[in-house]
């Protein structure tokens, strides 16, 4: 028989060793914790140290895009490490800034992922009563609609069929389209990393002048004739065309598969987005970085752009 001290000291020792355990189970769990962090951050990208030319609010301080370009080019290994996110922490004309020193680079084919990029300092979610005004009929139906938050539901990014000179837009969900009566019948689908994809609002795909930058040509997707392309779904594709929004985006090569964008309405600039395709990106990196040369399908322009090899060389391809 176990007498009563012994008891109550078999319990004592008993609880010790429970808030032991749980004492070396925090532990760990905080160790891991905080491993897991270290290596978050030893994962994070080394942002781009890019140049920008000073500026102030009012318009006349901002440096002709020319001299931009002339005196603050970016080398290809800093073109290398931009991101959507880091694009996300400048100011409109920053991007532009950018967008500027850049050339047309490729006209892209294939799937690319898309995001919308809203730049530091805007007002923040853009609604399309603001961007569309004084447009008319079904249209006015999307005025509640916050520009951003389409895109996250509908839009996941553009598909490119180079040698058709067109260009179909990836929507994944129909759902919202469909509440607002806009579609008819079942678009095309294509498949794209495990998933089923409508391709709607399509475009035609050229060279073309730059609305920001006419120094040298950008690649246009143009919706305006969107009703002649073959393929063609009135509903909803027609919100896109001439008789709708009036879209028209150009596009810039940051390096080989990816994309800085800007889209405008009538001519009215919008937003900017961006276009990656990862498998590209790997691929042809190591070379860009090393000598900075790329296809060039569109008219570079008579300025010729400076481009910083990774030797710390300067060459003009």
């Amino acid at each position: 028989m176990r007498l009563p001290h012994t008891f109550a000291l078999s319990q004592l020792r008993t609880q010790r060793t429970q808030r032991t355990d749980r004492m070396s189970r925090f532990a760990l769990g905080a160790l891991a914790t905080l491993t897991a962090l270290a290596l978050a951050a030893c994962s994070k990208p080394e942002p781009p140290d890019i140049k920008f030319a000073p500026y102030a609010k009012s318009y006349q301080t901002k440096m002709s895009l020319a001299q931009v370009d002339y005196q603050y080019p970016i080398p290809p290994a800093e073109l290398a490490k931009i991101t959507p996110d880091y694009l996300a922490t400048l100011d409109e004309e920053q991007i532009d800034q950018i967008y500027a020193r850049l050339t047309a680079g490729p006209i892209p084919d294939g799937a690319f992922e898309g995001r919308i990029l809203l730049p530091r300092g805007s007002s923040g979610k853009f609604r399309l009563s603001e961007l569309v005004g004084g447009f008319s009929g079904t249209v006015l139906h999307l005025k509640g609609l916050v520009v951003e938050e389409i895109g996250e539901v509908l839009w996941r990014g553009k598909v490119f069929f180079r040698d058709e000179g067109v260009l179909r837009n990836r929507i994944e969900d129909l759902s919202l389209l469909k509440k607002l009566g806009l579609v008819e019948g079942e678009p095309q689908k294509m498949s794209y990393a495990g998933k089923e994809t409508w391709l709607l609002f399509p475009a035609k795909l050229y060279c073309g002048q730059s609305l920001l930058d006419s120094r040298r040509e950008s690649i246009i997707i143009d919706y305006f004739f969107s009703d002649e392309i073959p393929g063609y779904q009135e509903s909803p594709d027609y919100l896109a065309g001439r008789r709708g929004l009036k879209v028209r985006d150009e596009i810039r090569m940051i390096r080989p598969g990816f994309y800085l964008g800007r889209a405008y309405l009538d001519r009215g600039f919008a937003l900017n987005f961006t276009l990656y395709d990862k498998a590209t990106d790997e691929k042809a990196q190591a070379n860009f970085v090393a000598t900075g040369k790329v296809q060039e399908d569109c008219w570079p322009g008579t300025q010729q752009r400076t481009v910083v090899a990774a030797a710390g060389k300067s060459a003009k391809p």
